[in-house]
This record gives structure tokens, C-alpha cells and sequence, in this order.
């Protein structure tokens, strides 16, 4: 079977304890496992996790998200390095190292920068052991921080690594229309958009209309796209092997 590129995107609400101000370790050990199995199987896994700021509220002393953006940023600096353990830990129970990179937008928009990025992402994926993964440099950026929650970052990681597919995991089943039931297929992104709201969770700052633009930008550059549920066990397995999870979008034009 041809080596598959996947880009997962791992949102804050997917990450947290429902209940609390902490990271849920039980998530991470399943989704972890599931990214695991999708290696150990063959195909080439990039991670763009969210969570940092999560992560370094109980180091700040804080029980919420704060509203500033400074001590956003300061969370986020205690939290980054408390989230790569975790994942360090996790993806080393599969016999697999992680490797960190933090961008901004401005990075992908350099030539040389994006460049250096793309050799730097073939490079450890070519020794398959590896698992990058890709969080926004929020001491210095704040875009997704704002206003994203990582979603466009994860689409622009897709199209720097020319991935074969992007997995968008958030707190809901996918895209809901109006009578609150799954769309599974979406073809034409302009007529989905009207379904999307700004519903948003305690720590987390995307909504659905931040993630159908990263879909849409995947979609522009012919790379397929799938907006699931990250707290359904089983979902990224079923969403890479083409089954009915999630809502799946079509390029109208694949590579």
C-alpha cells in the first residue's frame, strides 16, 4: 500500500479534562495509541496540537483561561514543555520519539523559512520512528491564539508536508446541520458554511467556523479533509480507513 502523509490536528477541548484545569492523560494515551497504530502500520503521522495554554494554568495558579494576552502567552510558555512530555511519555510506551516544532504563520509565508520547515518535516519522517509534532510559537505569535485554536495552522502544516489527508479533532461529531444531524460528506464547502457557528468550549478559542476555513484551505491545494469527534473512541482509525466517521470534505480538484 502507498505511504500515506496524515496531518492531525488535536484541539484543546479534545485534550483537557472535561471537568477541571488539567490535561486528560486517559485522552492522550488513546489518541496516541490510535496515531501509533497508524505508524507502526505504514503511514506517516504529523501531529499540530493545541493544549499548551491549557497545560500551564495550574502552574500560573489559574482555573481559567485568562482574558490578557500576555499571561495567555505566559501559560502557554510554562504549558509547552508540561504537553511535550506527556506526548514523549505516551508515544514511548509504542517504541516511537516525538519531535517538536513551534511556527508562525510568517514562517510559512518566508520562502526559505517554509522551506527549511518542509526539509526539516521530510527529514524526521523519513526515519519513521518519529512523530512531529507542530504547535504555534505563541511567545512570539498570537493569530491562533486568538482566534484559531491551531485550526489554520494545521492546514498550512498539510500543505508544507503534502499530506494525503487532514484530520481535524474537536469536541463534536463533525458538521451539524440545522436539525443538529451529522453531514457525513460535503462536497461543495461554500454551501456547508452556512451550517458552521462560533460555539466554543471553557479553553478553547476555535469554533466550526475556524476549522471550515483550514478545511477550505486544504481543499484549495487538493488535499482531502475529515472534521471528527476526538472524544469517540476508534475515530481516527475509522476516519483513515474511509469509513463513516466524522464529516469528510472532497477537493474538487485532488492532486
Amino acid at each position: 500500500m502507498k505511504t500515506r502523509r496524515i496531518v492531525l490536528k488535536f484541539g484543546t477541548g479534545i485534550l483537557k479534562r472535561s471537568r477541571g484545569d488539567a490535561l486528560d492523560e486517559k485522552q492522550f494515551r488513546r489518541l496516541t495509541a490510535d496515531v501509533a497504530k497508524l505508524v507502526l502500520g505504514g503511514d506517516e503521522c504529523i501531529l499540530v496540537s493545541s493544549g499548551a495554554v491549557g497545560a500551564g494554568l495550574g502552574a500560573m495558579g489559574l482555573k481559567t483561561r485568562p482574558s490578557d494576552l500576555p499571561t495567555i502567552q505566559a501559560c502557554a510558555a510554562v504549558g509547552q514543555s508540561k504537553l511535550m512530555r506527556l506526548y514523549e511519555t505516551m508515544f514511548a510506551g509504542h517504541g516511537l520519539n516525538v519531535a517538536q516544532l513551534l511556527l508562525t504563520h510568517g514562517d510559512l509565508d518566508s520562502r526559505m523559512r517554509h522551506r527549511n520547515a518542509r526539509n526539516t518535516l521530510d527529514r524526521l519522517l523519513q526515519r519513521r520512528g518519529v512523530i512531529p509534532i507542530i504547535n504555534e510559537n505563541d511567545s512570539v505569535a498570537v493569530e491562533e491564539l486568538r482566534v484559531g485554536d491551531n485550526d489554520r495552522l494545521s492546514a498550512e502544516v498539510a500543505i508544507l508536508a503534502r499530506a494525503d489527508l487532514l484530520i481535524i479533532l474537536t469536541g463534536v461529531d463533525g458538521l451539524l446541520d440545522g436539525a443538529g444531524r451529522l453531514i457525513p460528506l460535503v462536497t461543495d464547502i461554500e454551501s456547508a458554511a452556512g451550517f458552521a457557528h462560533e460555539g466554543k468550549g471553557k479553553f478553547s478559542v476555535g469554533g466550526m467556523v475556524s476549522k471550515l476555513q483550514a478545511v477550505k484551505l486544504a481543499l484549495d491545494a487538493g488535499i482531502p479533509a475529515v472534521i471528527g469527534n476526538g472524544r469517540r473512541a476508534g475515530q481516527i482509525r475509522a476516519i483513515a480507513a474511509g469509513k463513516p466517521a466524522g464529516t469528510r470534505f472532497l477537493p474538487g480538484h485532488p492532486r
